[in-house]
């Protein structure tokens, strides 16, 4: 709070703008529809370092919390710096989204991958399936284990 002050985060617009201002958004330079460059410009400020040392903390988690779930995916596809900044700007919006819409922050422990949603959709499309052919569940002999 002491970097930008209560008043200062709410003259940004969007959470967008705000990660922007910390420079923690990749800076897509573009010319002729062909990306040249999308590095995360230069500069530094205390906030930013605060929240990238929040960011590789996060990393170094042994439990399994979302913000370490993503750092870990992050870092498996791209590095461990492309991850702190990524996690770094995640940690900068969820902390505009706090003060200027005065929400807490919600921990989604039950978010799906992708796997899990995929499992979830054939679920469906056979109870689909059931309902259309008017299957019932005793019909089958389904071994629980």
């Amino acid at each position: 709070m002491s970097e930008v002050g209560l008043e200062g985060i709410k003259k940004f617009g969007t959470a967008k703008q705000f990660a922007s201002w910390l420079r923690l958004t990749p800076n897509n330079k573009i010319s002729g529809g062909k990306v040249l460059s999308s590095r995360v410009p230069k500069g530094s400020n205390r906030l930013k370092i605060a929240l990238r040392n929040a960011a590789n903390a996060i990393g170094n988690l042994k439990e399994s919390t979302p913000l370490r779930d993503f750092f870990h995916r992050i870092n498996f596809r791209k590095g461990r710096v492309s991850a702190i900044s990524a996690t770094a700007r995640k940690l900068g919006i969820i902390i505009w989204n706090m003060i200027v819409k005065n929400t807490s922050y919600y921990n989604p422990e039950n978010y799906l991958y992708l796997d899990e949603k995929r499992k979830l959709a054939v679920q469906k499309r056979i109870q689909k399936q059931m309902e259309k052919h008017q299957f019932k569940v005793d019909d089958f002999n389904f071994i629980t284990i």
